[in-house]
């Protein structure tokens, strides 16, 4: 059977998505929006980002329009907050978040179905050598960008209660005693580091 090339992209980016969103589920919202890194991340906020990401590079990028004006980009533009879509404010519930990502998703699924992958666009944060792109680009760059974050989300939220895993229903772990691991890996590092 023959690989569809922009339907594959899609289903990665999909799937990428979901990993990343299902990383909230069942936490209180303190959880979702603390930071948990010295530079503030929280997963909240990752979803943020991402819902900010897709409605730009899939929207004006490519000559489209989201519809919908976020608030926070003329913070980020002007320069008055630059981080302004890496958290939600107090004021931001985690449904008008999660609500927001899923229709920039439908919104950015709907203009990938709709563009062949060499169509071209234009993103204008870029340096002049970069900034002419095609769909293509922008979908492989959307797939690096959302499972990067997925992996930010990953490690939050194994520090944050213990669950690990790739998505809903399909771990990727093997069923071992994480301890007895985790212990083996520490003196593994200790012996190389000369401690003991």
């Amino acid at each position: 059977m023959a690989s569809d090339p922009k339907a594959d992209l899609h289903r990665y980016l999909r799937t990428a998505r979901d990993a990343t969103r299902w990383k909230l589920d069942g936490l209180s919202e303190y959880d979702v929006r603390r930071p948990l890194t010295p530079t503030g991340t929280n997963l909240l906020g990752l979803i943020k980002h991402l819902a900010t990401c897709e409605s730009g590079y899939f929207g004006a990028c490519l000559g489209r329009a989201f519809g919908e004006k976020l608030p926070w980009l003329e913070q980020i533009e002007s320069g008055e907050d630059e981080n302004a879509d890496m958290f939600a404010t107090a004021d931001e519930s985690r449904e008008d978040i999660l609500s927001l990502y899923d229709r920039v998703a439908a919104f950015a699924d709907s203009v990938i179905s709709e563009l062949p992958l060499d169509a071209p666009g234009v993103v204008p944060w870029w340096s002049e050598e970069r900034r002419y792109v095609t769909l293509h680009l922008l979908l492989v760059h959307m797939i690096a960008e959302t499972n990067r974050h997925a992996g930010h989300a990953d490690i939050l939220r194994e520090g944050l209660d213990g669950s690990a895993g790739l998505r809903d229903g399909v771990s990727n772990l093997p069923d071992q005693d994480w301890a007895v691991y985790r212990e083996r890996v520490e003196q593994a590092a200790r012996k190389a580091a000369g401690l003991g």
